[in-house]
């Protein structure tokens, strides 16, 4: 599973401290690790068998929802409607470059999609 990699990705550089994930990427150890290296976890609280949330808890899932979800859906549209879960090229240069365009091609997209006639 990718929670394994949880780590590696983390990029000591970003200007923002906040860490998003889903609720399979919560532990007490992780929470720990991350509250000592600085980070400010932003990570889902999953429910238990016999054990709900609280409401404080369902909101604050909510609110981390609803910052995912804009994320969230880019990559979706991406992966899907551009064909970008998957790259095939030689190179991480090249890898790079068709990133990049599939994030240009997005953003006109979306641009000609906000500036239509309401």
């Amino acid at each position: 599973h990718d929670s394994r990699e949880f780590e590696a990705v983390l990029d000591a550089a970003n200007s923002s401290r906040d860490i998003w994930a889903d609720s399979a990427y919560r532990s007490e150890e992780r929470e720990a690790r991350l509250a000592r290296a600085g980070w400010r976890s932003r990570i889902h609280r999953p429910a238990r068998r016999n054990h709900e949330l609280s409401e404080r808890q369902k909101q604050a899932n909510t609110t981390r929802s609803r910052v995912r979800a804009r994320v969230e859906h880019v990559f979706a549209d991406m992966a899907v409607g551009m064909g970008g879960a998957f790259l095939r090229s030689l190179g991480i240069a090249r890898a790079r470059c068709q990133i990049g365009l599939h994030n240009l091609a997005y953003n006109m997209r979306r641009l000609v999609w906000l500036e239509r006639p309401a």
